[in-house]
């Protein structure tokens, strides 16, 4: 993919102004009739889902202090992995987005909770809520767009350091809690400045995030394997509290790659985003920048209701378990303005996504332009923009460049 106005065809181009003004009034319809229908079932809803998250975990954890049993292993990491993943995905993201602040209830707020993660509450609401959320797939301003060490899309520039990132984005996802805290922190961006002159709002989040981290660390890793020292379980359940965190890591790193990276997901330039955008534009660029998963509601509720990573980008404060119940009127707009609800199978998006990454991870057009006759021949160009310098790619983008205009201007011929 590329930024919609460098395409051959954009995808917006038959859409008026009043149009898009409509889709948000539209839109905002939708919403309105969510919020006027909130009511106790949905409180019994996320209490349920946040009772059985506690007794699951519980439970698990005391099945673990017999870890030393391989049943008891397998069921204890088992139920702690589901644990977690509910703990971040259904409960933790959609508390802190304030889904749930219309209940008042002090328990489930977004200004008290504070989750199972490395990061801290405070840090991710800034990065998601705030940045994410507001300048979604807008390149060179949200940098969920590969999170600072991966290039996603054709307009971030390509560097030779990028031809590890199918590396960086399985490391990352093995230990995604850390990445995101360490992305909450814009910590390359930070050390890069000298330790004197970094700001006291870094310094604070830092410190917080370190003891965050130091006390998740000595929950899952001292405290509960030392509880089972009695039955022999402490390495057991050690190994099992990574495991779990392990599973929870994969699992949400996919979940989250499958929102906006996927092909076919659109992306904006800066320059093409008007300083006073509306609301209607707004939701146009949420519509066509996110992506659905389809499946179970089982699916659905591991995934914190991101499967309808679409409705949450238009409407993040509603309810997650009202996504559903838009769902087909969100897609019934789509099809009405002769716009692409993007919506596939999770070993679908997950397979784009990392399709995606592994192409970005080469030269704008080097792997669509190789194949086994030209291959010594791309390889030598690879190696010549890996060591060229600067110069060398800028040139080689310029080339790109001219074949993409000339491209648009025969589509538009």
């Amino acid at each position: 993919m590329t930024t919609i106005t460098r395409k051959p065809e954009n995808p917006t181009a038959h859409l008026t102004p009043e149009d898009i003004e409509q889709i948000g009034i539209e839109l905002d319809a939708i919403r309105q009739d969510v919020i006027d229908s909130r009511g106790a079932s949905d409180a019994a809803y996320i209490r349920k889902v946040v009772d059985v998250q506690r007794k699951l975990e519980l439970g698990s954890r005391a099945v673990l202090l017999a870890s030393v049993f391989p049943p008891a292993w397998v069921a204890g990491t088992l139920g702690l992995s589901v644990a977690k993943i509910l703990e971040n995905m259904e409960i933790g993201h959609n508390v802190m987005h304030g889904q749930w602040d219309w209940m008042r209830d002090p328990k489930i707020h977004s200004t008290t909770w504070e989750w199972d993660n490395a990061s801290t509450a405070e840090g991710w609401k800034h990065s998601h809520n705030q940045v994410h959320h507001t300048y979604t797939n807008i390149v060179g301003k949200d940098n969920d767009l590969g999170y600072g060490i991966m290039r996603v899309d054709e307009d971030q520039r390509w560097s030779p350091f990028l031809l590890g990132q199918p590396l960086w984005n399985f490391v990352n996802a093995c230990f995604f809690e850390y990445g995101i805290a360490a992305y909450d922190l814009e910590l390359g961006k930070n050390l890069r400045i000298p330790k004197q002159k970094r700001s006291d709002a870094f310094k604070r989040n830092a410190k917080n995030t370190l003891n965050k981290i130091r006390k998740q660390a000595t929950k899952d890793y001292v405290v509960h394997p030392a509880l089972s020292i009695p039955t022999g379980s402490f390495l057991p359940t050690l190994a099992a509290n990574f495991t779990a965190n392990l599973v929870r890591n994969l699992w949400t790193h996919s979940v989250i790659m499958c929102g906006h990276f996927p092909e076919g997901v659109e992306t904006f330039e800066k320059k093409a985003i008007p300083a006073n955008e509306t609301r209607g534009e707004w939701y146009v660029r949420q519509m066509l920048g996110s992506a659905n998963i389809s499946g179970s509601r089982a699916m659905h509720l591991m995934t914190g209701n991101l499967s309808f990573q679409i409705e949450h980008h238009l409407f993040p404060d509603l309810p997650s378990n009202r996504y559903a119940e838009v769902a087909p009127k969100v897609q019934a707009l789509f099809e009405k303005y002769d716009l692409n609800y993007h919506s596939a199978s999770l070993p679908k998006q997950v397979a784009s996504a990392w399709h995606k990454i592994v192409r970005l991870s080469l030269p704008n057009g080097w792997l669509a332009e190789t194949n086994v006759k030209n291959a010594p021949k791309q390889v030598a160009l690879l190696y010549k923009l890996s060591t060229g310098g600067p110069k060398v790619r800028r040139a080689y983008d310029a080339m790109q460049r001219r074949a993409e205009n000339q491209k648009r201007e025969t589509v538009a011929a």
